[in-house]
C-alpha cells in the first residue's frame, strides 16, 4: 500500500491528528516527490515511540540539529515502507534491536526543521510529514550513539516527556503518544 493510502486509512487520535492528516494529504496531493530530500518545502520521515516493556518509558536521542531531546527517526529517503525505516533508524541512532507492537501507523505529526548545516551544505527550513511507528526494546540492552547526528541516547520515564531538556515542538506529540497508549485498546499489547 502507497504512503497516500497509509495515511488515508489512519484513523487520528484526536483533533490535532485530524487537521495533521488532513496537510499531510493536502502536501501529497501538491507536490511530486514527498518522499525524498529533493523536495525541499518538505518530505517523509519515519519515526519510533519505543518503549520499555512494562510501558512505562521512551526511548530519546539528543538530536545535534534540535539540540534537545527527541525520540529516534530518521528520512524515508524514497521508501515507502516507513516501518522498516523506523526499525533502522532506532537500530542505527540507538544500537537496539525491537520488537514490532504494532504493525500500522500508531500517530502522524508534521514537524518544523530548522535551517541548518549538514555535512557542510546549507539545508533551509522545511516540514517533515512524520509517521510514527509503536516498537518496544529491552531497556537493559547497552545504548550507542552516531556523534554526528546526536549527543546522546537514554530511557526516560513517561513523566519526564514534555520536561524542560525536550524539544519544544515534539512535547505535545510525546504527550499524545503516550496517551494514546495507556487507553484501554492498547493496554494489551
Amino acid at each position: 500500500m502507497n504512503i497516500k493510502e497509509q495515511i488515508k486509512n489512519y484513523t487520528p487520535f484526536d483533533e490535532t491528528e485530524e487537521k495533521m492528516k488532513e496537510y499531510i494529504l493536502k502536501w501529497i496531493d501538491t507536490f511530486d516527490d514527498v518522499l525524498t530530500r529533493e523536495n525541499e518545502f518538505g518530505h517523509f520521515s519515519s519515526s519510533a515511540f519505543v518503549v520499555n516493556k512494562e510501558k512505562t518509558k521512551m526511548l530519546v536521542v539528543y538530536h545535534n540539529i534540535y539540540d534537545a531531546w527527541i525520540y529516534p527517526g530518521g528520512h524515508a529517503d524514497g521508501e515507502n515502507n516507513l516501518l522498516s525505516v523506523a526499525i533502522r533508524e532506532v537500530e542505527e541512532e540507538t544500537g537496539l534491536k525491537t520488537k514490532i507492537l504494532d504493525n500500522s501507523i500508531f500517530a502522524i505529526s508534521a514537524l518544523p526543521v530548522k535551517g541548518h548545516i549538514k555535512r557542510g551544505k546549507y539545508v533551509p527550513a522545511h516540514t517533515h510529514l512524520d509517521v510514527v511507528y509503536l516498537l518496544e526494546a529491552d531497556e537493559n540492552d547497552i545504548l550507542t550513539f552516531k556523534e554526528n547526528e546526536s549527543k546522546g541516547v537514554k530511557w526516560i520515564a513517561f513523566e519526564k516527556a514534555t520536561k524542560n531538556d525536550i524539544a519544544d515542538f515534539i512535547k505535545p506529540v510525546h504527550k499524545r503518544l503516550i496517551e494514546k497508549l495507556t487507553k484501554k485498546e492498547f493496554t494489551n499489547l
